[in-house]
């Protein structure tokens, strides 16, 4: 194994008895669902405060338990199954969209894997479980949890939810590739995609430092993979009247609402664990302090982490405006998609010299003769392909426009022109007109009914 990769011991995992099993199992679900209901008043705190006003003040002490109130309210409220709606997936697409939410953050390490806490008198870790695939694991239950949005807009027999819910089944398609790009480059410099591995092997650099394009890249496709603003495509209320949840009411709505919510503390989870070192203590924490990263402290970390990146969620929703749905789907295939390959090869390049013991410098500089070379060919092919359209004959007239193509009036295109509109009778010829005056015989199409009167 290369000197730079952290050694995988998974050992620890899997000897717990059943009931603290259970118990670590109900506290990864509390922490998701306590989460959210934090997340729900904070970023209605905060966009408030972004726009000057006040945010919910009236339920509980500061308005903390508003987002309690909001979930009774839909509790309560009648639950409605629209006529043409396929009932069984109807009823089945809010759980499938819920549980996968909640299913990742088994694998998410709380705690460092060597450092056991006690819990009723029995050793254990900080974390679930762990697989030695266990990103891998996390990519599936994220992709699951789609189909609960596509089921939701195609059982409900209607047009708009249809087309919300086909909206995120291709921003899924979009964004997972270069997610899953931006991933290969953490397992490559790890050497694992077991997550207690991953934040092991940062223990002196995080990945955000070394792996900087590979978190952004990340952090635009999380906010893409939760539908977010300005991602929010599949439910983009100015267009879809709603999106795929447009037919839903009461729990099945709030479901979805919680699905929302819980991938956003899924996604913040993951790339804390990737790129933000986990459970470790920031810098200057960890400089002056040996105990920060040990006993119960490494939760605190993590939870700061994570309310970080919830704040950059809220941040987003509150200053940026929605895209275009040409924007969202251009910024996926021709920006990070290929952004992403070019820098996971890069950092296989960088790895491989590395694990051959060659030395900064020179990795540094071939890596940088190879970005000169691309860049001086992609300069050589642009200046030939400009040439050769200057070269080309001047493209022919445009056909001309028909305002009533098709037997209805339609635009001009950019590029045509309406035809000139024909010269309008005076104003004094058509009141002649109009009042029958002697001035009509001058209009031919009463010729007809002159002859026959005579």
């Amino acid at each position: 194994m290369s000197p730079y990769q952290a050694a995988e011991d998974l050992s620890l995992f899997g000897t717990d008895p059943w009931w603290l099993t259970l118990i670590k199992a109900v506290f990864c679900f509390a922490f998701v669902l306590v989460s959210v209901l934090f997340a729900i008043v904070w970023e209605r705190k905060v966009v408030a405060w972004m726009q000057l006003r006040v945010g919910p003040n009236r339920h509980g002490p500061w308005g903390l338990l508003q987002s309690l109130a909001d979930g009774i309210k839909l509790m309560l409220k009648e639950d409605l199954i629209v006529r043409r709606a396929d009932k069984a997936v109807y009823v089945l697409a809010p759980i499938v969209a819920t549980v996968p939410a909640f299913m990742a953050i088994a694998v998410i390490p709380f705690g460092p894997a060597g450092n056991e806490i006690s819990i009723f008198g029995q050793r254990t870790t900080m974390q679930l479980t762990d697989l030695p695939i266990a990103m891998l694991y996390i990519l599936a239950v994220a992709s699951v949890g789609i189909y609960g949005i596509v089921l939701a807009g195609w059982s409900s027999g209607s047009t708009y939810p249809l087309l919300g819910g086909l909206r995120s089944c291709a921003q899924m398609i979009s964004y997972e590739i270069a997610m899953g790009a931006a991933f290969a480059s953490v397992f490559l410099y790890s050497g694992s995609m077991s997550t207690s591995t991953i934040v092991e092997a940062q223990a002196d650099r995080w990945y955000v430092i070394l792996l900087p394009v590979s978190f952004l890249i990340y952090i635009v496709t999380m906010v893409g993979e939760v539908n977010r603003a300005p991602f929010d495509m599949p439910e983009s209320e100015g267009d879809l009247v709603g999106g795929f949840n447009t037919e839903y009411s009461s729990i099945k709505f709030a479901m979805f609402m919680l699905a929302e919510y819980a991938n956003m503390i899924t996604v913040s989870a993951v790339a804390t664990t990737l790129f933000l070192g986990g459970w470790r203590a920031p810098w200057p924490v960890s400089t002056f302090w040996e105990g920060a990263n040990h006993g119960w402290w490494p939760m605190l970390w993590f939870v700061l982490k994570v309310q970080l990146l919830l704040f950059f969620f809220i941040w987003l929703r509150g200053s940026l405006p929605r895209v275009r749905y040409d924007q969202l789907m251009k910024l996926g295939w021709k920006v990070l998609i290929p952004v992403s390959l070019v820098w996971l090869m890069l950092v296989a390049t960088v790895r491989t010299l590395r694990n051959e013991n060659y030395d900064f410098t020179d990795i540094a500089l071939y890596v940088g003769g190879g970005v000169l070379v691309v860049l001086l060919l992609s300069f050589v092919a642009d200046m030939f392909r400009d040439r050769g359209k200057a070269e080309q004959e001047a493209p022919a007239a445009p056909p001309g426009f028909d305002p009533m193509a098709g037997g209805f009036p339609v635009p001009p295109m950019p590029g045509q022109e309406l035809p000139p509109v024909p010269r309008r009778r005076p104003r004094r010829e058509r009141e002649l007109i109009v009042s029958g005056g002697p001035d009509t015989a001058s209009d031919g199409s009463l010729d007809g009914k002159e002859a026959s009167d005579g």
